[in-house]
């Protein structure tokens, strides 16, 4: 007799379902792809009684490096912290073998800051949320 299965709504995956349903796409992906090689890499800005004042937190796996987050406290910004922190997280990247990098941002953050590292726009979805854009760059490392 075949098992009946039933679709239920979870209120908190994080607790019960994330390390199964993430485990299996896991080993799934490895079996069909390979090693990942996954790492992470996080640069921070700290203020001189060591707070964090922004950074920048990187994936690499398959030879991709994806930023996954970065922010810089607002009065800080347009001192080239951004500037440094891409370059830090770029070439430590690079040096642990990724030839190539993305991210995703949205039309109110900085996608021009990222286009004038040298990312370029690869998709975009309009009103997301509505009045804006989010947008998908990558780039040659």
């Amino acid at each position: 007799m075949k098992t009946e299965y039933t679709i239920a709504y979870v209120e908190k995956p994080e607790e019960s379902a994330w390390g199964i349903i993430g485990g299996g796409l896991h080993q799934y992906n490895e079996a069909q792809a390979g090693d990942q090689q996954f790492a992470r890499l996080c640069f921070v800005v700290q203020s001189p009684d060591q707070k964090i004042a922004g950074g920048v937190i990187a994936e690499l796996y398959w030879g991709w490096m994806y930023i996954d987050l970065m922010w810089i406290e607002k009065e800080l910004r347009g001192q080239g912290y951004g500037h440094r922190l891409l370059t830090q997280v770029e070439e430590e990247a690079r040096q642990r073998g990724a030839k190539r990098a993305y991210l995703d941002t949205f039309s109110f953050q900085s996608p021009d800051f990222y286009k004038q590292h040298g990312y370029q726009v690869m998709a975009e979805l309009p009103d997301f949320p509505v009045g804006h854009q989010r947008y998908f760059l990558s780039k040659q490392l």
